[in-house]
């Protein structure tokens, strides 16, 4: 396949390629939206949470005061986001949140992970691009380097084992862990 593309110039696999789904609209707020967290948001100390959910509410976001979104953590489009109170996105998140994404009350998302709300339809030739919702119910835990996939909820007060991936939905106060994750225990808070 490559060497086809090599020799003819434009492979033929690539015609069958959509173009981007993103309205140009949406291409320039996203341009704005990364020097505004290259120059601004990025560079504050983490103690700065109001200065930074002031301007993720700037981009769109719903953002309640108390939550916690931390300097480094990586945020694909602020008006997708919706972080309630005291709800934490920490630093390395990666959050490609083409689709809404939502942390609820006390809902923590650790070093590194990955939510991930958008990806590829591998069964089309055209490879179109499709996104359903992430939420991260009240409580729950998202450990650190654990990936989050497309419409997935993750139910009240579960857990999220570190490095694991999950594909679907989460039982409330359900402990998970592996790839994929399984159920490995149950959550009790004394």
């Amino acid at each position: 396949m490559q060497a086809s593309f090599i020799r003819g110039g434009v492979s033929r696999y690539a015609e069958t390629f959509a173009a981007n789904p993103h309205p140009l609209s949406n291409r320039i707020l996203r341009v704005m939206w990364s020097v505004c967290h290259a120059v601004l948001y990025r560079p504050t100390p983490n103690v700065a949470y109001k200065f930074r959910i002031m301007i993720l509410r700037l981009f769109g976001a719903n953002v309640h005061p108390t939550a916690h979104p931390y300097p480094k953590c990586r945020i694909w489009a602020p008006w997708n986001l919706t972080m309630a109170a005291h709800s934490c996105l920490a630093n390395n998140v990666d959050c490609y949140n083409v689709a809404p994404v939502m942390l609820e009350e006390y809902a923590i998302v650790s070093q590194y992970s990955y939510l991930c709300s958008a990806s590829h339809d591998f069964n089309d030739a055209a490879f179109p691009l499709f996104s359903k919702p992430i939420t991260i119910e009240r409580q729950a835990w998202v450990a650190a380097r654990a990936y989050v996939g497309p419409g997935v909820v993750v139910g009240e007060g579960a857990v999220i084992g570190a490095n694991s991936c999950v594909y679907k939905n989460v039982d409330p106060w359900t402990i998970v862990g592996g790839n994929p994750a399984r159920a490995i225990g149950r959550r009790s808070l004394q």
